[in-house]
């Protein structure tokens, strides 16, 4: 019998999101639950916004909730290498393979005629899609074009008739007609490949034998089938998870809800129970208790468990759970979390150097202090009050500031000045004119220690999660607002 393996494909793209450990945590509970393998493998072919220090926040995060894998770009393993970055030979082989038996072909359509065509679709309330202008190309023609060095781009063959089966272990077999399915860029002019090209030859090479992933990517799975059927391999068993939602029963985003497992670490929540608290989304145990380990979950998984209604990631009641967590805990192993998680020397030897001169009494120590061992901060409105800048250009400052932050990998001092030096002098304000701003939202109080240090000390996670409070606090922003601010987001250097 063929041993299970399965593997999470994160893309090092930002923070380590809660949606990514969700799905790993499912594929290690089902590998482990049939004696099989976990792998992790880093889908880094977006070369413009993967970075080193996104896959390191990556296996941080994993480690800290518990999550471990037998192979991996950081462990090695039999099946490397596991960046996908550094398969480039392998995509290509395949792609070749592909255009060899006439299943893929060579498209040179530029980026302008395809914008033209779609807008044209689109008027003519047709689906959006390649219309096969370079399908039949002579085969003289288009070797004299790739000679002459012209922009390509490689497109699978897809069937526009009948519909494509797919099997689903939650759902059965779900039904999509062909003629949703565009073709597909396999590889890009940059010699990249994309998704599906790359995710197919991986898990075959990688002998994964069951694929879990978020229900996003169910309307794609034909694409991924035809792949399968046109390198004549066997696919790997389908299962599509229900998406993590929003209390309002929107896809979870970061826009409502604190996304990255970085910020339930910094706020304090025991892995344990953050870990628990995925495994109970869209999932119970068979005697439906709430509070489990890992090991009990995997003892008692079955995938069959898991429900399709969209889960509701909840605050509250991870909140409620991590309170269960800690009340078992001994009092020595609880000050122990306390002294690890903010009390410990590390942290208090960034903070001491911006607190020593300003104390003249150790007891002014944490009133001065405070905002570096909380999360939330009761914040007052009427501090963001602006001699210069109007409330609404008050909201605008912070909003253009927390978007350059979020986007925003190496989080150094510098480097945070940067952002807010760049959104300031695009709006032609002075440094002075934001930094109070900054006081107010990050440390709760109008003066307090340097804001920039601050800032650096607590780390991405927190701050950003401050200045989402802040913009809330004042009224938020509107659809119409983020329409045109992002417009003004992309113009600034």
């Amino acid at each position: 019998m063929t041993k299970v393996r399965t593997r999470i494909a994160p893309s090092p793209t930002g923070d380590p999101h809660v949606g990514t450990a969700y799905i790993a945590l499912f594929n290690l509970c089902f590998a482990r639950q049939h004696g099989g393998e976990f792998i992790l493998r880093i889908e880094d072919t977006d070369q413009l916004r993967s970075t080193r220090e996104s896959e390191q926040q990556i296996y941080d995060a994993l480690r800290w909730l518990g999550i471990e894998w037998s192979e991996g770009p950081d462990v090695g393993g039999p099946h490397g290498p596991y960046r996908q970055s550094e398969r480039g030979p392998i995509y290509q082989k395949y792609n070749a393979e592909l255009v060899e038996k006439g299943h893929a072909f060579h498209c040179f359509c530029t980026a302008e005629r395809l914008d033209k065509l779609r807008a044209e679709q689109t008027e003519k309330k047709e689906t959006p899609r390649y219309d096969g202008l370079c399908m039949n190309l002579p085969a003289t023609e288009v070797a004299q074009r790739i000679a002459a060095g012209e922009p390509h781009v490689t497109r699978m063959k897809m069937p526009t008739e009948g519909v494509c089966e797919v099997p689903d272990m939650l759902r059965g077999t779900v039904e999509i007609p062909w003629d949703r399915m565009d073709m597909q860029v396999l590889m890009k002019t940059d010699g990249l490949p994309t998704y599906f090209l790359a995710n197919v030859v991986d898990d075959h090479l990688m002998g994964i034998t069951h694929v879990l992933r978020g229900e996003e990517w169910l309307p794609s799975a034909p694409k991924l089938i035809k792949l399968y059927e046109y390198f004549g391999w066997e696919q790997p068993q389908l299962c599509y998870m229900p998406l993590l939602r929003n209390p309002d029963k929107s896809k979870l985003s970061k826009r409502k809800n604190p996304t990255s497992i970085t910020f339930y670490e910094r706020m304090g929540y025991l892995p344990q129970a953050m870990l628990n608290y995925l495994g109970r989304m869209g999932w119970s145990m068979p005697d439906e208790r709430e509070k489990f380990t890992l090991d009990e979950m995997v003892e008692h998984f079955d995938i069959q468990r898991v429900s399709l209604g969209g889960p509701i990631f909840d605050l509250e009641k991870l909140s409620w759970l991590n309170g269960q967590w800690i009340r078992e805990l001994s009092v020595e192993d609880f000050a122990a979390q306390v002294q690890k998680w903010a009390l410990n020397p590390e942290y208090l030897m960034q903070i001491a150097p911006h607190v020593q001169g300003r104390v003249e009494t150790l007891s002014q120590v944490a009133p001065l202090a405070n905002f570096f061992f909380a999360g939330a901060l009761p914040l007052d409105a009427a501090l963001f009050e602006h001699k210069k800048l109007s409330p609404e250009q008050v909201r605008q400052v912070m909003q253009l500031i927390l978007w350059k932050l979020e986007a925003l990998r190496q989080w150094e001092k510098d480097k945070i000045t940067g952002c807010i030096q760049a959104v300031v002098e695009h709006l032609e304000l002075k440094l002075r004119d934001a930094m109070p701003l900054m006081f107010v939202a990050i440390t709760g109080q109008a003066s307090s220690v340097s804001v920039l240090d601050a800032m650096e000390i607590l780390g991405p996670d927190l701050t950003r999660f401050r200045l989402r409070q802040a913009i809330e606090l004042l009224g938020g922003v509107s659809k119409k607002e983020t329409k045109e601010w992002e417009k003004v987001l992309a113009s600034i250097a």
